[in-house]
């Protein structure tokens, strides 16, 4: 398995970085690369809750993504299994520290030559994908 970590500090409590993560209306409007939107189906946060969603790409494409909430843990991790293609798992995991909440973020993807292979591209969204959830938690 192929892993990618990425940290970032939040200037708020882990409290307000995790009500980003665990409010859907929240979630939707920042989770994705930059200039993705979302369109959930069902979006069940809770261990065991399924999360079904359309990505809207910036050149009009529609990605389809399942996923199941492994661990719900306010406010310090959720932990999800991506089980549409590609197949990965991701742990955030939130930290009080002195500037505020660290946030692990961390994906680890089955299939070790598609991860190769798209580095370049999961590498930046990883960061896309904290950048937006700091604008979400900040209010910017």
């Amino acid at each position: 398995m192929k892993t990618f970590a990425h940290t970032r500090v939040i200037s708020a409590t882990p409290a307000q970085v995790f009500a980003a993560m665990s409010h859907p209306e929240r979630l939707a409007r920042w989770w994705g690369p930059a200039g993705f939107s979302n369109t959930f189906e069902v979006c069940e946060l809770r261990a065991g809750g399924r999360w079904a969603f359309t990505m809207h790409g910036p050149d009009g494409k529609n990605y389809p993504n399942e996923s199941l909430f492994l661990e719900v843990s306010a406010p310090e991790r959720m932990v999800i299994q991506h089980v549409s293609e590609p197949v990965f798992r991701l742990t955030i995991a939130l930290e009080p520290c002195a500037g505020g909440t660290r946030v692990h973020w961390e994906q680890a993807i089955e299939n070790d030559a598609f991860a190769e292979n798209a580095a370049h591209i999961l590498q930046p969204s990883n960061e896309q994908n904290l950048d937006r959830l700091t604008q979400e938690v900040l209010g910017a």
